[in-house]
């Protein structure tokens, strides 16, 4: 499909990216000893903690003197608010972030200590997109959209890129699913490079919406109610976006939901085998690995997207009793 993120776009987003983010490495966890290997790309390590200041950035870094001057906006539930809030000081950006209410604290912290501007809303895709639109259109304000944007998903995608190029010979990439942006880009970087390679995206089985977009073809809307269950805030969005899901259709081979307690039995493995601290979201792709790898496709170099780490302390205390 032409309206597909390529490969040179992806590229030219690395470039942008270039002394900006870090190059995550690809740490090795304890492997299960049957000849296969996981490796986790932490992007925890990255300067907001997630991954999310790829695509941010990427975006942002490339809006005329214009655009900048008026300023940006988006909505999110933590991360690509923390990226957004992140590279508009860095580059002198007012920014106006659009928020659930039921944000963690820890996020939230983040982004006012950045300088940017909260504004609250329900913990709904309507409440979060229509006010962020409403906010665009008063100020003069440029839209920086989470995950359904193909700048944002260029800039995601270079996960895939530096997965593998510091692995050619990887067979599977797990990747953690919300609104579609980050799996969409990393599909298509990897499925450029190393066509043979399977990718495979995972979510909690309580905010399942991306599983069932693919099962019927089209994307599939989960109530808030029912997303809101799931300890992985950062997934709880209620439906895939339309480009990320044409992305999915073109490029992604398998879902797989994953249930509370292994999302929680990861975080703790990951902190004591690994020593990485993983959100909840962060640790769904590992999860998948750890406790599903019947229902994975076969192969010896595995490699699990850890997407963020920024994780609520007594949330994580908790986990690690």
């Amino acid at each position: 499909m032409s309206d597909l993120v390529s490969l040179p776009e992806i590229e030219r987003a690395a470039e942008r990216l270039a002394g900006v983010t870090v190059r995550t490495p690809l740490v090795p966890f304890p492997g299960p000893g049957d000849g296969t290997e996981l490796l986790v790309k932490a992007e925890s390590l990255q300067p907001i903690g997630a991954f999310k200041l790829r695509g941010a950035y990427s975006t942002i870094s490339g809006l005329s003197e214009e655009e900048r001057e008026r300023g940006v906006v988006t909505h999110s539930s933590g991360n690509h608010a923390q990226a957004v809030a992140y590279t508009a000081r860095a580059l002198g950006i007012p920014a106006v972030l659009v928020m659930p209410h039921t944000t963690p604290g820890v996020k939230v912290d983040a982004c006012i200590a950045l300088g940017a501007e909260i504004v609250y809303v329900e913990p709904t895709a309507e409440a979060r997109e229509e006010t962020a639109a409403k906010l665009a259109a008063a100020h003069g304000f440029t839209l920086v959209p989470p995950y359904d944007d193909a700048r944002v998903i260029a800039g995601q995608g270079t996960v895939g890129l530096e997965i593998v190029r510091d692995r050619p010979d990887v067979d599977v990439v797990l990747v953690p699913v919300s609104g579609g942006g980050l799996i969409a880009g990393v599909s298509a970087a990897v499925k450029a490079l190393r066509p043979e390679a399977k990718v495979i995206g995972v979510e909690p089985e309580l905010a399942a919406d991306a599983r069932d977009s693919m099962r019927e073809g089209r994307p599939v809307a989960w109530d808030a109610e029912k997303t809101g269950r799931t300890i992985a805030d950062a997934l709880r969005v209620q439906r895939v976006g339309a480009l990320p899901f044409a992305h999915m259709r073109e490029h992604v081979d398998g879902m797989i939901a994953v249930t509370e307690d292994e999302i929680r039995r990861t975080m703790r493995r990951l902190a004591r085998e690994a020593r990485l601290i993983a959100e909840p979201a962060g640790a769904v792709a590992t999860a998948a690995f750890l406790y599903h790898r019947a229902e994975l496709p076969a192969g010896t170099t595995y490699v699990s997207v850890l997407s963020g780490g920024n994780v609520d302390p007594a949330l994580f205390l908790d986990v690690l009793k």
